[in-house]
Formats: C-alpha cells, structure tokens, sequence
C-alpha cells in the first residue's frame, strides 16, 4: 500500500469539501454552457450519464507522436510513453489552476490508494495544459503533493506538442481557463477510449479500465 505523506492525507480529508463546491459550481454555471461552446463536441450519440451529470462515451484517438517532457525529466514521444501493456487513465490539469484540476487531481490520488499493491498495474497520465509554466520540476512539486507513484506521470512539452494532444482528445482550448472535466481511460487490450464529461469516481475509474489484473480491486 502506497503511503501518503501528512501534506497529502490532509489534502484528502479537503478532498469532499473542494469536491463539492467546485462540482456544484461547475454543474451549476459552467459546464452547461461550455459543453455546447464551439470547441466542445457533444458526446457520442447513445452516451450514458450518471447521477452528478457524468457522461459517458466512447471515442476514437490517434496519439500524436510529438515530443513531450515527463516530470522525471525524461523527454519521450507521446504516443511512445503510453504503455499498451497496462490500461491508461488520462486527465488535463495545471499546477496553479485553483478549480477543476484539485479535485480531479485528487481523484487520481484516491484512485491510486485505492488500488494499493495493484496500482503499478495501471498507467496514470495527467498532461498540462499551461507549458510555458509547467516545467518538469514544477510538474515534480506538483506529482508530490498527491502522493504520485510510479504508476503515475505529469507531461508536459512545448505548446505545439500540448495543442496537438488536446485536439486529438477532442479537448482543445485556446485559453486554459477554459478547459472542463474530463477523464479518458484506455481499458487494457482496448484500441478505443471511454470519455467521461464530468467528476469520475475512483471506483469508477477502475471499472471502466476492466483490466482482469483490477478486477480484485473493483468494489
């Protein structure tokens, strides 16, 4: 079992309270209207969506072979960095966003303590989206105050490769500030993604990858 620093066990127990008011905000202002804005595509015809506005769908991605920087400090072509070996959970953050990247980062944090031992058995991928800040070493400051493992990796790169992954992930802004929740997981053996508009669940998250090496973990 991975063990958190106390920085990081008191960030979680925050955790429901940030939840909360950004999700309520998001659910209540801002994701309506930016879901229909003009560089946002509805999800797939037959998504479904959950309790908390959670949509579902599932999308094709071509992974841009462009150059992108890890937070260790290992350059790696995009596509090269995401292991076909394992099953990918994928999420768009920066590290001095103040609202939607806290609790989706934390979910990420949960979703790694709650896989304990089997965590290794899945690759977790947070791309920044601000890379003229986000240098590796600011990604590494950020990757420890989650309690990130090795299972874990913060990329960044220059903001042609950065534009590159997002459009091929259907996510693209041209401002930061406008980027929405949204969380992609790649299930193990899979060539297809699963789009998740909205607040993922840990438990979620590792239902959705379907790995049979995570099946013992799901709730």
């Amino acid at each position: 079992m991975h063990r958190f620093s106390p920085r990081v066990r008191r960030a979680r127990r925050i955790f429901l309270t940030a939840f909360a008011a950004v999700a309520g905000l998001i659910a209540g202002s801002t994701a309506a209207s930016a879901h229909q804005g003009p560089h946002t595509t509805p999800p797939a015809s037959g998504a479904a969506t959950d309790a908390g506005a959670l949509s579902r769908s599932i999308v094709q991605v071509r992974l841009p072979s462009v150059p992108v920087r890890l937070h260790s400090g290992r350059l790696s072509a995009f596509d090269a960095a995401l292991d076909s070996s394992r099953p990918v959970l994928l999420n768009f953050v920066f590290t001095t966003c103040t609202g939607i990247c806290l609790p989706m980062s934390q979910v990420f944090a949960a979703t790694q303590e709650r896989l304990g031992s089997a965590a290794g058995q899945v690759q977790m991928v947070s791309i920044s989206v601000d890379p003229g800040q986000d240098t590796p070493a600011r990604l590494a400051e950020y990757a420890g105050r989650f309690g990130a493992g090795p299972q874990w990796s913060f990329h960044t790169g220059s903001q042609g490769a950065i534009d590159a992954i997002q459009r091929a992930f259907n996510v693209y802004r041209p401002d930061k500030m406008g980027h929405t929740p949204v969380t992609f997981v790649r299930p193990l053996g899979a060539r297809q993604w699963v789009r998740l508009d909205g607040f993922a669940s840990p438990d979620r998250l590792i239902r959705e990858a379907q790995g049979p090496l995570l099946a013992a973990a799901s709730p």
